[in-house]
C-alpha cells in the first residue's frame, strides 16, 4: 500500500502525517508513507486545498486534517 501526504509543510500537513503514520502503525499493514510537498506534483493530483492524503493513487481527503479513525477505515477499506 502506498500512502502520500500532500502539502507543502505547514502545521496542518505535518499533523496529517502524524495522524496518518499513527493510523498504519495501528493497523498493522505493510504501507509506504511519503511526503509530497512540490505544488506541480499536488496539482497532478487535482487536489487545490492542502493538506490531501493519497491512498493506492486515490484521493482521499483534502484541504483538511483528516481524523485517525477515518484513516483506520481508509486503511481497512
Amino acid at each position: 500500500m502506498e500512502i502520500k501526504v500532500l502539502g507543502p509543510g505547514c502545521a496542518r500537513c505535518q499533523k496529517t502525517e502524524e495522524v496518518v503514520r499513527r493510523a498504519v502503525a495501528e493497523s498493522g499493514l505493510e504501507a509506504e508513507v511519503a511526503k509530497v510537498t512540490g505544488m506541480l506534483d499536488i496539482a497532478a493530483y487535482g487536489v487545490m486545498g492542502t493538506p490531501a492524503v493519497v491512498i493506492d493513487g486515490q484521493v482521499k481527503c483534502a484541504g483538511k486534517v483528516p481524523t485517525k479513525d477515518q484513516v483506520l477505515a481508509w486503511l481497512k477499506g
